[in-house]
């Protein structure tokens, strides 16, 4: 395992802000508030558990996600978009507190907070990348000089809207300059010493993918004092999606059922390097929590190295360049 995994486990503390550029107070979701799998959430709002069958049944029903032409145009379906989670929604879903519907504001190590809100505001900027490139519009520029994934330029190859507000603000964005991913990544999460580049950054992120699970049903939004302010937040208001989200995440970790999508891996990992995995495995017993943790670690390692079973799985170089940068903020923390 690598020495960032080592050092997240031995901090702890999931649930940790994923940035500090979207104007709310974040820090790390104690484990307390964490669910297991089984008997996901309280008991009086739902009555049932996924069972393994119950699962693979319903994910063939919905699917993982998988990004055609139809699925953005207007006409697919009211009901199928709604439904519909982005990467971003997913991780930040799994990361929120589910009757607090926020991450908590603090950590008991200040030092690790510090470097987690240095780091944390890419994550999801890294999510909306990937997000961009599985519905196929972006794509990294073909060069006779091979570059690091994550310093190979991206350029826009389908300005069609995908009627996601964040993910249209990014597609607008990488259409006006030429940069790479990883300098996407810091432009888009306001990390950068450049004046002219201050544009680039993406305001309110986490709020606004929260607004976006209000809208599809998955979240409710409530206002709640805390002493010296009152701040709108958003408790989960359908169990059975986080819970199945959880579900697949432990499947895929623990190697049960078929081969994991690149979806699901690029969401895995995202929650890993936003320091939020850890609450999708509060279940387990100790020996399933290190192999999980293992497998996500190697998952992440070979994927950002863009490996045969990955290109396999779909995993092309936007991904694997997004999972690079993932990597490094890895070893930092």
């Amino acid at each position: 395992m690598s020495s960032g995994l080592t050092q997240r486990r031995r901090k702890g503390g999931a649930g940790d802000a994923f940035d500090s550029h979207d104007g709310a107070p974040s820090g790390a979701a104690s484990s307390t508030d964490s669910v297991p799998i089984a008997g996901f959430g309280d008991s009086s709002r739902r009555n049932s558990s996924h069972g393994g069958e119950e699962y693979n049944s319903a994910r063939h029903s919905n699917g993982d996600r998988d990004y055609n032409d139809d699925d953005d145009d207007e006409g697919g379906g009211r009901k199928g978009k709604q439904n519909k989670l982005t990467l971003m929604e997913e991780v930040l879903l799994m990361g929120l507190k589910d009757s607090q519907g926020h991450l908590s504001f603090w950590n008991d190590n200040i030092s690790y907070v510090s470097l987690l809100r240095f780091a944390r505001a890419r994550v999801l900027r890294g999510c909306i990348l990937m997000e961009l490139s599985f519905r196929k519009r972006i794509a990294t520029v073909q060069e006779i000089r091979k570059r690091p994934y994550s310093e190979r330029l991206l350029q826009v190859i389908d300005e069609r809207p995908t009627g996601e507000v964040l993910l249209d603000e990014a597609l607008r964005m990488i259409k006006t300059d030429s940069q790479s991913i990883a300098s996407w990544i810091d432009l888009m999460s306001g990390e950068t010493w450049n004046l002219m580049s201050f544009n680039y950054q993406l305001k309110q992120v986490r709020e606004r993918i929260a607004k976006g699970l209000v809208d599809k049903g998955v979240l409710r939004t409530e206002k709640r004092n805390f002493v010296l302010f009152d701040m709108a937040t958003h408790p989960v208001a359908d169990y059975s999606v986080k819970e199945q989200l959880i579900q697949k995440t432990v499947d895929c970790l623990l190697g049960r059922g078929p081969a994991p999508t690149k979806q699901l891996v690029a969401m895995a990992c995202a929650a890993y390097a936003a320091n939020v995995l850890e609450n999708a495995l509060v279940g387990l017993n100790h020996a399933q929590r290190e192999q999980a943790f293992a497998r996500v670690d190697e998952l992440l390692q070979t994927w950002a190295a863009l490996g045969d079973k990955a290109k396999q799985a779909g995993c092309d170089d936007v991904m694997a360049g997004v999972l690079g940068v993932y990597t490094k903020m890895d070893s930092l923390l």
